[in-house]
């Protein structure tokens, strides 16, 4: 129940970002701006933290990616430890990551699938979810996919930059007639 407070908390912030133009003039490049709040001693609400990412990573061509907060077990306020620096892979196995994802036209192949349930918010340009059936669904700044360890690769078949913000909660494996289906790529 934590978990889904703090997705949806975070959610509403990428909500409250915007879409199109604006949002990929600030984050052209994956030039993303952070802010993170604490308390001070007395309790009152204060930024802890106002940077743009500098941790963003490219080890699949054509797309790079930035961690912006990660969490570990049971979500806590009380912990004063940078999420975005919690070393994750795709998914955590034990809490959530919070990630933007730039994809340049013509990104190379990676169809995976993920212990996870990912929520994921198309900022800016167009994408296709390519599904392991052949399915493939054209998504467009501001459409929202809830992924649930499905078979899948993000394709931009399109001429411009696309920005997806993804929020992965941890779950257990999907079960096909009782036996997991296990992470992949």
């Amino acid at each position: 129940m934590v978990v889904q407070k703090f997705a949806k908390k975070v959610l509403q912030g990428i909500a409250n970002f915007g879409f199109g133009t604006l949002a990929r003039e600030r984050i052209m490049g994956l030039q993303v701006r952070r802010v993170v709040t604490g308390h001070d001693g007395k309790g009152r609400a204060i930024v802890k933290t106002d940077n743009i990412m500098d941790n963003v990573v490219a080890n699949r061509p054509g797309a790079t990616w930035t961690v912006l907060w990660s969490t570990e077990g049971q979500v806590d306020n009380n912990n004063e430890s940078d999420g975005a620096q919690r070393k994750v892979g795709t998914s955590h196995d034990d809490g959530t990551v919070f990630r933007i994802v730039r994809y340049e036209p013509g990104v190379a192949r990676r169809n995976h699938r993920t212990d996870s349930l990912d929520y994921g918010i198309l900022l800016s340009g167009q994408l296709d979810m390519e599904l392991d059936d052949g399915v493939v669904v054209h998504l467009k700044a501001g459409d929202v996919v809830v992924q649930r360890g499905t078979i899948h690769n993000w394709a931009n078949n399109g001429t411009e930059p696309a920005v997806m913000a993804f929020v992965l909660l941890a779950a257990p494996p999907y079960l096909h007639n009782g036996k997991p289906l296990d992470a992949a790529g």
